[in-house]
């Protein structure tokens, strides 16, 4: 099955949807001492693998962070070709002044937001399907 790439379909059929839980990114050199089920999302960089994972965990596991953030995911199966997406959810969401990591993956765009924002962000992301 395709993704969408109109953009206006994306925004009105986004669906935010807030995962339980606290997240953490971290940086690590190899994660072979960590369970694959206990990562979430890796990236490898030049400086170490990014991975994300729950924040209970990365205690569990004495690992260090900074940031702990809320994961809401877009339901809508957005196509990695897809143009737009990503620049007006973020530039919609920077407007209230809330800052966003994004992950694309295959079906969905994920969005980490810190904590304190969870509600307001899920408040301005529904708000692209009214429109």
């Amino acid at each position: 099955m395709a993704g969408e790439t109109d953009l206006n379909i994306l925004l009105r059929s986004l669906k935010p949807s807030l995962n339980e839980g606290n997240y953490v990114f971290i940086s690590v050199k190899d994660f072979q001492h960590i369970s694959r089920d206990t990562i979430l999302f890796e990236f490898k960089e030049k400086e170490g693998i990014t991975i994300i994972l729950e924040q209970a965990k990365a205690d569990e596991l004495n690992f260090k962070y900074e940031f702990v953030a809320s994961w809401i995911t877009l339901t809508v199966h957005s196509a990695l070709n897809a143009v737009g997406l990503t620049a007006a959810v973020s530039t919609e969401l920077t407007s209230y002044n809330i800052s966003c990591n994004v992950v694309a993956a295959f079906y969905h765009d994920h969005i980490f937001i810190a904590t304190k924002d969870t509600k307001k962000a899920m408040e301005v992301l529904s708000k692209f399907s009214g429109k």
